[in-house]
């Protein structure tokens, strides 16, 4: 085991700038999935630099503390902050050697409102490239307006299996919102025997189902109905793709307003999220503005969806499977992970610019 540590300290160390492009958590997430994936180690500074609070919160630190656990545990894998202690809440850098991936069960909680859909995002790959099936039961945040939800990864899973089988499985057993949390997720990840399959998605293919479903516990009455009723509005929608599901209370307080686009090559998740300071009213609108800025484009892939497909675009290309997908268009966030997955696969992202907005990603490996 010493000299397997040796070998890893002697590996180059990749260096990465926390304040770049979004500066945002995504940088360090990407950075801890390849790392595990890629056996290269790295040292990111000023993590988060650009948001309210920088440093490492509650569901930062967690994401640091699954990539260990599934890189072999403290043994195996190190984190370290820029003292060479262990990192703590706030810490601003991280120097992180990996371990092998392993499969296995395993248990995460961030033990706030912080999303645990971050905390799949950090291990999901690494062990859809490891041998054996794993379980993940996560704690924490499922529906929360800076991250994609539960509802979202649900929908968008057969996305990330491409042209292959599906490799993820998503059970929501309690919905968690901000600012209370306390959401449960079961996740199973099974590894494709033929490796990551390639992602082609150009074309949405025909419309097959359009609905709304009002997520809400411990709120006001009358407000799912009166947001339902801007979405019904606004698309001429039927009653029946209008759901409102009224959660248990212990579950709340918490609202989250979710359109689902159904067509034959992609389903298309939008959500909008109220608050103490928001209508029910705005919260509908703000949700209607993103759907029809989508329908009205010719793209298959929004702008979060277009972010999450970089990795098993780029892991699949680098095992000679190179696909390409048609998006709305990229954001900061899109464009500072892919600079990212770029310091850790040989490969570059090509990024054709189409209609106005509409770009088409695929990459040279």
């Amino acid at each position: 085991m010493a000299a397997r540590k040796k070998t890893k300290e002697r590996r180059k160390m990749i260096e990465l700038d926390g304040s770049a492009g979004e500066g945002g958590g995504q940088i360090l997430r990407t950075a801890l999935a390849l790392s595990l994936a890629s056996g290269q180690p790295f040292r990111i500074d000023n993590i988060r630099a650009r948001r309210p609070k920088p440093g490492l919160l509650r569901q930062h630190l967690t994401c640091v503390q699954a990539a260990v656990a599934v890189g072999g545990g403290a043994a195996e894998t190190i984190a370290r902050n820029s003292e060479g202690n262990e990192v703590r809440l706030g810490d601003t850098c991280l120097q992180f050697t990996p371990g092998k991936a392993r499969s296995g069960d395993y248990e995460f909680a961030v033990g706030s409102a912080g999303s645990c859909t971050l905390v799949l995002q950090t291990v999901l790959w690494p062990l859809a490239l490891a041998q054996g099936v794993s379980n993940l039961l996560l704690r924490g945040g499922t529906h929360n307006p800076m991250a994609p939800s539960l509802s979202f990864l649900k929908h968008a899973a057969p996305c990330f299996a491409g042209d292959g089988d599906a490799l993820l499985e998503l059970e929501l057993r309690r919905h968690g919102f901000y600012p209370a949390g306390g959401g449960e997720a079961q996740v199973r990840i099974h590894p494709p025997a033929q490796g990551i399959a390639a992602i082609n998605l150009t074309e949405r293919g025909k419309p097959l189902r359009a609905w709304a479903e009002c997520l809400h516990a411990g709120i006001p009455r009358g407000v799912a109905a009166r947001e339902l009723g801007v979405l019904k509005s606004a698309f001429g929608w039927a009653d029946d793709q209008l759901r409102d599901r009224g959660l248990r209370a212990n579950e709340g307080p918490g609202n989250a307003l979710v359109v689902v686009l159904e067509y034959e090559n992609i389903t298309e998740v939008f959500a909008s999220y109220g608050d103490k300071a928001t209508s029910a009213e705005q919260v509908a609108h703000r949700l209607v503005k993103e759907v029809r800025g989508y329908l009205a484009h010719a793209a298959p892939v929004g702008p979060h969806l277009a972010d999450q497909l970089m990795i098993p675009l780029a892991l699949a290309a680098l095992q000679g499977r190179p696909g390409q997908y048609f998006a709305t268009e990229l954001t900061e966030h899109a464009l500072t992970n892919a600079r990212v997955i770029e310091k850790f696969l040989p490969l570059r992202f090509v990024m054709k610019p189409v209609d106005a907005k509409g770009v088409v990603i695929s990459v040279n490996a």
